[in-house]
């Protein structure tokens, strides 16, 4: 991976593993998970990331699933599909792919 010389270059990388991420799990999980519980459940699985990484990085524990990166950007994406929902479209939108 090419050493970013910028913060944008970085926070755009960084971006574009977090949109990888999201198309990824969303074939997998599609909406409903989402769909079923709304703003609060995305409230409760980005909590459950919280607690994990507390966990992790409390007791210095090395993770033995997702790394920690992951762990964020599950939160980032969480975050963006948090405000997709508030403007309703989450819900009303496909992937292309």
């Amino acid at each position: 991976m090419k050493q970013p010389q910028y913060l944008e270059e970085a926070f755009a990388k960084i971006c574009e593993e977090m949109l990888t991420t999201f198309i990824r799990k969303h074939r997998d999980y599609g909406k409903g998970n989402i769909l079923d519980t709304g703003e609060l459940g995305i409230i409760f699985r980005v909590n459950d990331k919280l607690n994990r990484l507390r966990n992790l990085l409390s007791q210095s524990k090395t993770p033995e699933n997702e790394s920690l990166d992951e762990s964020w950007q599950d939160i980032g994406v969480y975050a963006v599909i948090a405000i997709l929902y508030r403007r309703g479209w989450f819900e009303k939108l496909s992937l292309k792919k």
